[in-house]
């Protein structure tokens, strides 16, 4: 079982109001009781709520055309989360949604995506090439899309919500998905998946995770009247409450590093990164933003002293992972409109 590495989660037995109703959707829809990378989140409900109806809204309910993504299939969604999980170097999430596609019963594409190699589908393997290149604005990977413009909302979504997610999970759990490393083992990655399969074959009505929101909003253009559009606006704004916990030099440092980031890995001699000992909070947001991996018990102690709580770590690591997802779905809208502008041609 994946463990969580700086805070004390609100498991569903202690969980109340719209956690609980947020837990039980999960179990029902996911398949999954306590999915890690979210169950981190829930010392700040507010994140919590907001990042489980992303990720409903995009990845699991953004089949149905009453969505706005007009029919893509879940193993395209699945080989965008892995593409993207891939280029985040984010082992936990490869394996838990490489065992997703076994659920879908796409068993020979799970391997071959899990093992370094391209579907043999074209399609599928656009898509997985498509989510990898997600990281990095402006590569020629990114345009134009390799789906439809009704399927963006779904697509797009579904990318940024692992970019959200990956950032959460590298910094805040172990990267074991199951005891002892088993999903190294084709036979447990295939059983996991067959024990998930109905969940994923199930139909989901767009929109349920809402009732979770205060004030659901419009959201961005490539999402627009959508729920995967209200749900990420839901999440900016929850995220971007972590800027609080920065003074303003602070936060002019992480955003200036990352609005001039081009989507590479930082190298290990990163001579941007600040001083552990002088400047903890900056330091741990562009960890989170750029390289959440390279988190150490160091770098949280540094910071994680009162008055701040696991409320509050969870809120930084969400702030930096965000301002990192702002850049990546400034270069998509971009790339959407300009896909729209040239279909209406």
């Amino acid at each position: 079982m994946a463990t969580y590495r700086y805070t004390d989660p609100v498991l569903p037995k202690s969980a109340s109001g719209r956690t609980a109703e947020a837990y039980a959707q999960m179990a029902a829809d996911l398949g999954i009781a306590e999915p890690a990378p979210l169950v981190a989140l829930s010392p700040a409900p507010e994140l919590f709520t907001a990042a489980w109806a992303l990720l409903r809204e995009s990845l699991l309910a953004g089949g149905d055309g009453a969505s706005g993504s007009g029919g893509t299939t879940r193993t395209d969604r699945e080989l965008v989360a892995v593409g993207v999980s891939l280029a985040n170097r984010c082992p936990f999430c490869v394996n838990a949604h490489t065992m997703m596609l076994h659920a879908t019963g796409d068993h020979r594409v799970a391997e071959r995506v899990l093992h370094g190699e391209e579907p043999e589908d074209p399609a599928q393997a656009r898509l997985l090439a498509w989510g990898k290149a997600t990281r990095t604005p402006q590569v020629p990977e990114l345009g134009p899309p390799p789906f439809p413009r009704a399927h963006a909302p779904a697509h797009i979504g579904t990318a940024l919500t692992f970019h959200f997610i990956n950032r959460v999970a590298s910094a805040l759990i172990t990267e074991a998905i199951l005891p002892c490393n088993a999903q190294r083992f084709r036979a447990v990655r295939s059983i996991g998946g067959r024990t998930l399969h109905k969940a994923v074959r199930r139909s989901f009505t767009p929109g349920d995770s809402l009732s979770l929101l205060d004030d659901p909003q419009p959201g961005p253009s490539w999402a627009a009247g959508t729920p995967i559009g209200a749900a990420y606006t839901a999440l900016r704004t929850a995220a971007t409450m972590g800027a609080g916990l920065l003074d303003e030099a602070d936060l002019t440092l992480v955003r200036a590093t990352v609005a001039a980031w081009d989507g590479t890995h930082p190298p290990l001699a990163w001579e941007a990164l600040p001083a552990r000992a002088s400047r903890p909070g900056a330091r741990l947001a562009l960890l989170a933003a750029l390289a959440p991996y390279r988190i150490t018990d160091e770098d949280v102690a540094a910071w994680k002293k009162p008055p701040f709580s696991d409320h509050c770590l969870v809120h930084l690591i969400a702030f930096g992972a965000f301002t990192a997802v702002d850049r990546i779905e400034a270069a998509l809208a971009a790339q959407h409109s300009a896909h729209q502008a040239e279909e209406t041609a």
